[in-house]
């Protein structure tokens, strides 16, 4: 049995730990109302063409009354919700709060699935399974054999938490000092917040740690029971200052193709696009990293290939 802190000073009654403990999330009732007061400062009178008014501010964002006034709804019932003891809202009264906040898709499906309703059909997104099958963590044959097909792109596989499950050694190689840590350690957003060098690797370092951060929390919202993320996220949270503050932002977003760019010590600055192929494989997802043809990122990928190739890299197990 364990106290927990909420706010300075501040304690729950005794629970038992459990996966909500660990990962930072709490029942998705309650945690409906900490993602509403969280977004809600981040929000400027400005942003949704109010003024700032006379006065100190005591809030950040937009004030109670102000997001119950966009929304439509009595400033009653937002503070009901917002604490807690409103457990129903409809699907109408969500879609109005995520507008009146500015939220993007993502973070409007978030919001439903917080209140146990199913979105609003805005578009398709991929369902996530409630409970991987057994043998999740196996990479078939035909995926590995796939990894060595797409060399010199570098290409891992990835289960949700984002272990990495199999990885050609042009991907070893990339995220340098990765394939230093046991296969059992590779993990890729622990790399981000916990290896020395990635900082000085990921040249965008804040814009990777805030996807990773965002990444991790749709996938504990969607499933809480995740193997392995409520150990993960207790360990980035009690490791990682950065990761406890981006973690508090209640940023949500689940992994997308982009441009990224390395600062490789052997082969110097190169950017790569990224593709994220689903697989059918209980959550699996692959990345394959790609240079433009004919750029000189080409050139220094086919550089870090050629090291590559003179190196004896250990091979990724699985887990």
């Amino acid at each position: 049995m364990f106290l927990a802190m909420t706010g300075p000073g501040t304690f729950l009654a005794p629970f038992a730990a459990n996966a909500w403990w660990h990962t930072g999330l709490m029942a998705p009732v309650a945690e409906l109302g900490q993602f509403l007061r969280a977004r809600r400062g981040r929000v400027r009178p400005a942003d949704v063409g109010l003024p700032a008014g006379t006065g100190l501010r005591r809030t950040p964002g937009l004030r109670r009354e102000e997001l119950a006034a966009l929304a439509g709804v009595s400033i009653d019932y937002y503070i009901r919700l917002e604490q807690g003891r409103e457990t129903n809202p409809s699907a109408a009264v969500l879609d109005a709060l995520a507008s009146a906040l500015l939220f993007n898709e993502e973070e409007r499906t978030h919001l439903h699935t917080l209140a146990h309703h199913p979105p609003r059909p805005r578009g398709e997104t991929r369902p996530v399974q409630s409970q991987r099958p057994p043998g999740a963590e196996a990479v078939r044959p035909a995926i590995r054999q796939l990894l060595e097909t797409v060399r010199p792109c570098p290409a891992y596989v990835l289960n949700q938490i984002s272990d990495v499950l199999a990885a050609n050694a042009e991907a070893l190689a990339l995220f340098d000092g990765l394939a230093d840590w046991p296969p059992s350690r590779r993990n890729t957003a622990r790399y981000t917040f916990l290896h020395p060098a990635a900082r000085q690797v990921l040249v965008n370092w804040p814009h990777s740690a805030a996807t990773t951060a965002a990444n991790l929390r749709a996938v504990g919202t969607a499933n809480p029971d995740t193997p392995g993320l409520a150990a993960l996220i207790d360990e980035l949270t009690t490791q990682s200052p950065d990761f406890a503050e981006l973690w508090e932002r209640y940023d949500v977003r689940r992994r997308r193709s982009e441009p990224k760019t390395f600062r490789h010590p052997r082969v110097g600055t190169i950017t790569l696009s990224y593709e994220v192929l689903h697989l059918s494989d209980g959550g699996q997802r692959i990345s394959v990293y790609q240079a433009a043809p004919g750029s000189t990122d080409e050139d220094a990928l086919s550089l870090l290939a050629l090291l590559t190739a003179e190196e004896v890299t250990e091979p990724v197990a699985e887990h």
